[in-house]
């Protein structure tokens, strides 16, 4: 049985359907939590500790100037618990908490979503194309009680923390170092 996808012509593959249909008829178990940090990544990265997977990158970077960052699943694994920790200790989050991450796409970006993911933390991204008026919207609309961003942006950050009740901490990533502000890169 296939069936075509909002009028698109192209067809669901049928193990697709099968396997939805199966968890449908209760021929599947779902399990009752489900966290891809711990459920996927993890179990990819043992696979991958215990030689049963080959080492293939979980995670590979390249920017416009050929920099380049590569990751094992057991790196990134790794990492993102280093990273949930950050959120966890260093910037005092708990699950439930809302991160606002206005970044490029720097492999801090993806680090950050996964390790919000393992902390049970919601990670609301947002362009790096923000004016301060739609940081602050974010922020009070979101009740975040961490930011995250970077150098470049953190002066629109600090424009509109009186308006913002919520916030508890500031992330930054990058090298340097601002007064009142976590340093990711320091704390990992």
């Amino acid at each position: 049985p296939s069936r075509t996808f909002h009028g698109n012509n192209r067809l669901l593959s049928s193990p697709i359907i099968s396997y939805y249909e199966s968890i449908s008829r209760g021929k599947k178990e779902l399990p009752e939590y489900f966290n891809f940090a711990s459920d996927i990544l993890d179990e990819w990265a043992r696979l991958e500790k215990e030689r049963k997977k080959p080492a293939n990158p979980a995670f590979w970077w390249i920017n416009d100037k050929k920099e380049e960052v590569k990751l094992s699943f057991e790196e990134l694994s790794s990492l993102s618990r280093k990273a949930a920790n950050v959120l966890s200790e260093a910037c005092g989050l708990q699950r439930g908490d809302r991160v606002v991450a206005v970044l490029p796409r720097v492999p801090e970006w993806w680090l950050l979503n996964v390790a919000c993911m393992r902390a049970g933390i919601v990670f609301f991204p947002g362009t790096s194309q923000l004016t301060a008026k739609d940081i602050l919207y974010r922020l009070q609309a979101s009740k975040a009680k961490c930011f995250v961003t970077d150098d470049e942006r953190a002066p629109a950050v600090e424009s509109v923390l009186p308006g913002s009740q919520f916030l508890k901490s500031k992330l930054i990533v990058g090298k340097g170092s601002r007064d009142g502000w976590l340093n990711l890169k320091e704390l990992l």
